[in-house]
């Protein structure tokens, strides 16, 4: 997708972005002409009042960037709340919600364990952005009015938790650092300045980023004989070391995770010489981070092994990992459709085209993955039942 086929920004957007790429330009100087791209995504995407998620920028929804499965469909948080209903039965009656976006799957989940009877459950959203915990409140009064008052909003961890740990779409949007592998080195590739413009800059990896990076290709490739000769991947320190987070404080319950991404072997397969990295803006997918910042979103995949061992390695247990596509079909998806009447095809119609787009392997489906951990809940997660991949990990 050539810059020049994707939609113009608005005068007072395009002026903002220009604020950001002066302070990004300014921390590039700072640094002696190069920092990596973790940083550089951390500024793009959080820097306050100016960063994609930290600025005023609609991001969810078809007047967004892109859409979300929450956005699709309140069958996907329906579905949801009934996995949080089983382990509710063996943690507190309480979720602890991360990246929760628009809240439209807070607005769902909360929505659904009111009809199923459930009573006295509490739910903590934590979300550093001021400008997106507006929005969140604004949709849980308009969707969930009832539950409105029982949403608490956190700027930072709590202490422990008891209950459910959701994120969903969170660990994608986490900086990552890029690896640029030549000939059997590894570079790393940040980013510089060239004639006023932000450019791809690759430097010697430090000793540490060098052992990381060949860990973790040893373990995907086998011997490195065979590595091939040029490629370009990106490794996610910040995901891992969150799970971590997340496990330390999560005294009993289980976390569920659901993102786009891939075992280690599929995530740095020898084919996939570009990488992961992708960026959104008004529902084209591109793959030039450096346009607009702070107007567009930048992701990475999630290497799914990864995430597994951070938890693993801080005693968690795996309760699951499976498609996205599986977890809702395991929690009742086509049950809760059938609830449509058919004959009314202006209340059937969308929900089943919402239905195919997150369950078809060519849309939501394949693509995204959910992965559970818990401490002190049974190995026998509903939404795993059919179709668990961990063996995978």
């Amino acid at each position: 997708m050539r810059t020049a086929e994707l939609p113009a920004p608005a005068p007072q957007a395009l002026a903002a972005s220009g604020r950001l790429f002066a302070r990004i330009t300014e921390a590039i100087a700072r640094e002696g002409g190069w920092i990596g791209f973790d940083r550089y995504m951390q500024l793009a995407l959080y820097e306050p009042g100016l960063g994609y998620y930290s600025g005023g920028a609609r991001k969810f929804g078809p007047q967004g960037d892109f859409v979300t499965a929450p956005e699709t469909s309140a069958l996907f948080g329906a579905c949801l709340a009934q996995q949080c209903v089983q382990w509710f039965d063996e943690a507190a009656p309480c979720v602890v919600e991360f990246g929760a976006g628009s809240g439209a799957l807070a607005a769902q989940v909360l929505t659904e364990l009111a009809a199923l009877g459930v009573d006295g459950v509490g739910y903590r959203i934590v979300e550093l952005s001021g400008e997106l915990r507006s929005r969140q409140r604004d949709t849980i009064r308009a969707r969930a009015p009832q539950w409105a008052d029982r949403v608490e909003w956190l700027e930072r961890w709590p202490a422990s938790i008891s209950g459910v740990i959701l994120g969903n779409e969170l660990l994608d949007a986490m900086p990552s650092r890029v690896f640029h592998l030549q000939a059997g080195v590894v570079l790393e590739r940040g980013v510089g300045v060239d004639d006023g413009r932000l450019v791809w800059r690759d430097r010697a990896a430090d000793p540490a980023f060098d052992r990381e990076v060949r860990l973790v290709l040893r373990e995907a490739w086998g011997d490195p004989q065979g590595w091939p000769d040029d490629y370009v991947s990106e490794l996610c320190e910040q995901a891992p070391a969150w799970v971590r987070e997340a496990a330390r404080r999560l005294e009993r319950g289980a976390m569920l995770l659901i993102d786009y991404g891939f075992p280690r072997a599929e995530f740095y397969h020898p084919h996939r010489v570009s990488g992961t990295l992708m960026c959104h803006y008004r529902h084209f997918a591109h793959p030039d981070p450096f346009l607009h910042p702070g107007l567009q979103d930048i992701t990475t995949h999630v290497d799914f092994s990864a995430i597994a061992q951070a938890a693993e390695s801080s005693g968690l247990d795996c309760l699951g990992y499976t498609s996205q596509a599986h977890l809702l079909l395991n929690l009742g998806l086509l049950e809760r459709l059938s609830r449509t009447p058919a004959e009314s095809a202006a209340l059937y119609l969308p929900q089943s085209q919402a239905v195919q787009r997150m369950v078809s392997e060519s849309e939501m489906g394949e693509l995204f993955k959910a992965i559970a951990f818990g401490r002190g809940v049974a190995d026998d997660a509903a939404g795993f039942a059919r179709g668990d991949r961990r063996g995978a990990l």
